[in-house]
């Protein structure tokens, strides 16, 4: 038996060892995945204005990432500031009416108990709302804080990709094990897909906004035009969504008394809003970036289980991605089909000697 080389040995035995602290630095660090991968789509979207500060204007890089850095926030900041702003009239309004807010929504639930003869209102239904209601509570906040450290996280990453951006770059072209051809290919097909998941979310936002504003004309909501304002900032919020402007429009609702229009704009926003943001995801995902909606719908799902609210980005991309792994591998290491194509070639070669033997 012939024995293996020691260099090969040598090989796999680092190749293991790199795999197993790499999975170990990986599981100890996956909760700031999400901040990791929204800092690399926001290098992706600033990555052409650092270039121009520093390359051709001549700044210095901390000084424009920081100023990139500051834009970014102020635009991700600032619709957030102005929907508080917006609601805080509204919210205190819900508050100081709670106890209408009850009456109401008991009055609509005792009046179809006595209509239909059923018991809706039940000490064991109300348990379990409560229940509920004291499960998600937590949850929500839990999420929230979560966001607020991965967006904290996030900026502190964005700033070293900024800073670093062709450093980085080139290095992880030299680290690529594949052909200068396939790398760019990789690249390329990569930030394409993380710029038009990230530009969806705007768009999205206006879609469910302008869903949403038909339905309050429909409804009779008081100030469709403020509330569309409001539904398209929290469709791009985090965990809450487009709920920021449904739920307090339903609760207004209740607290003036219109029971019935307040049922009906909670399932409209729950059943149509929030399925707006779904169906125009597939849509754009297919437009933008070629994307099936089978990999959107599946990639969303992933990315959610895996990363949160960035997850709407990433999981398609995720999957996306392993596809083009993939094409990427037949290019690159395929021998079967080199060896079709070289059988193919010498099928052609014998068919063309044989032609011209006949023809002599």
């Amino acid at each position: 038996m012939n024995a293996i080389p020691n260099n090969i040995v040598r090989q796999i035995l680092m190749l293991l060892f790199i795999i197993l602290l790499g999975w170990i630095l990986f599981d100890e660090l996956k909760f700031f995945l999400p901040a990791i991968l929204g800092a690399y789509t926001l290098y992706m979207i600033m990555r052409k204005y650092m270039f121009i500060l520093h390359g051709k204007k001549k700044w210095k890089k901390g000084w424009a990432a920081t100023m990139l850095m500051l834009i970014s926030f102020l635009v991700i900041l600032l619709p957030i500031f102005v929907m508080v702003n917006m609601l805080a009239g509204k919210i205190g309004f819900a508050i100081s009416h709670s106890e209408e807010v009850v009456t109401s929504i008991q009055t609509y639930v005792q009046k179809y108990e006595q209509q239909y003869g059923m018991n809706i209102a039940t000490e064991e239904n109300t348990q379990k709302i409560t229940g509920w209601i004291a499960a998600t509570l937590p949850k929500l906040l839990g999420a929230t804080l979560n966001t607020l450290l991965s967006v904290v996280m996030m900026y502190f990453i964005l700033y070293f990709m900024l800073t670093e951006g062709r450093k980085m770059e080139a290095s992880s072209q030299q680290w690529m094990p594949l052909k200068d051809e396939n790398t760019l290919m990789l690249k390329k097909d990569l930030n394409g897909m993380v710029l038009s998941n990230a530009i969806g979310i705007p768009l999205i936002a206006i879609a469910q906004g302008i869903v949403g504003v038909i339905g309050y004309i429909i409804i009779g909501v008081p100030q469709p035009w403020f509330w569309f304002v409001i539904t398209i900032i929290g469709a791009m919020l985090p965990v809450i969504g487009a709920a920021v402007a449904y739920i307090p429009i339903a609760i207004l609702l209740f607290a003036t008394g219109d029971t019935t229009r307040g049922i009906i704009m909670i399932f409209f926003g729950f059943l149509i809003i929030g399925t707006t943001d779904n169906l125009f995801r597939f849509w754009l995902q297919k437009k933008l970036g070629d994307v099936h909606p089978l990999i959107t719908a599946f990639g969303v799902i992933i990315g959610i289980n895996l990363f949160g609210f960035i997850g709407l980005i990433f999981g398609p991309i995720l999957i996306s991605l392993f596809l083009l792994l993939i094409k990427v591998y037949v290019n690159e290491f395929s021998l079967h089909k080199r060896g079709i194509n070289k059988t193919v070639d010498d099928a052609v070669g014998i068919e063309n000697v044989e032609r011209g033997k006949g023809e002599s």
